[in-house]
């Protein structure tokens, strides 16, 4: 089977090409400005960009099966500001899904976020949310994946952490109670390579999360070690935030302060549905202090 990875090269996207080589797939890699480096060898390397349609043209040529992983990280503000994650998310699938169609694709696997909702409290969750009704409203086969925040190496979930939670004296948001349920990349890779090439996932939505639902305050004394916590009220850091949004170079802002608000964790974590026991699988503190 022929799989187009756009943003193969990513944080996701090197595991998922991997993965899919391994299990002998023909694997290309889609980026703007793509890193051999960190692909398999044999992986055919594009170079294209999902907001500009006449870059994408000959790419899905011969594709069966398109992933689309092209994201910007809700944790950051982006270069370009927050609306910028509706031209990424929204308006690239909607260039993504028109090059499938045209290309005569059978399936598109569709990388979304937990919460993902049209009418949602971020640019971010807003954009995932049209993106997926636009995946769903095509002529192509579909599989929606909404993960929890991925960890694992090449990722900007721990550094996120680190940001947020100063060494010593962390003040964190409503005390560090928002709740996440990180997963390692490399036990999501494989779930999305089966999304890709099994024949029995056409139509699903996936919600995937690691072993554990931790608060951000058990996860920040997991990054920092020991931590004092220092609880800021809700209403206090959204101000904050919202101001240091406005200072050029400062990471975080409205949209931030508003993820944090709520829980970033799975109903049922459909993990199961690949054969896989949530207790096998590794957790965030497992890996920031392997034995």
């Amino acid at each position: 089977m022929h799989v187009l990875v756009t943003g193969g090269d990513g944080f996701i996207g090197r595991y998922l090409c991997t993965e899919l080589d391994e299990r002998g797939h023909d694997v290309t890699a889609l980026s703007r400005d793509p890193d051999p480096n960190v692909l398999p060898a044999s992986a055919e390397i594009v170079s294209g960009d999902v907001t500009d349609p006449a870059t994408l043209e000959g790419a899905f040529d011969g594709v069966d099966v398109v992933v689309n992983l092209v994201a910007l990280s809700p944790l950051f503000i982006p270069k370009g500001g927050n609306e910028m994650h509706e031209r990424i998310h929204l308006q690239g699938t909607e260039n993504v899904v028109e090059a499938a169609e045209d290309a005569g694709v059978d399936r598109i696997v569709q990388m979304s976020a937990l919460g993902a909702d049209p009418e949602g409290a971020t640019h971010y969750i807003r954009a995932k949310g049209r993106a997926e009704t636009v995946v769903r409203e095509s002529d192509v086969e579909w599989v929606i994946v909404r993960p929890s925040v991925v960890f694992g190496e090449g990722g900007e979930f721990v550094g996120f952490t680190k940001k947020l939670t100063p060494p010593l004296l962390a003040p964190l948001p409503g005390g560090g109670k928002t709740r996440f349920q990180p997963i390692w990349v490399t036990d999501l890779a494989p779930m999305l390579a089966d999304c890709a090439v099994d024949d029995d996932r056409a139509s699903e939505t996936y919600e995937l999360g690691g072993p554990e639902k931790l608060t951000l305050k058990q996860i920040a004394k997991l990054v920092r070690g020991r931590v004092a916590v220092v609880p800021v009220p809700m209403v206090l850091a959204g101000v904050g935030l919202s101001i240091g949004g406005a200072i050029p170079g400062f990471p975080m802002g409205k949209d931030q302060y508003q993820s944090l608000r709520f829980d970033n964790t799975t109903g049922d974590n459909d993990v199961e549905a690949f054969g896989v026991d949530p207790d096998e699988l590794l957790t965030l503190g497992a890996y920031l202090s392997p034995e």
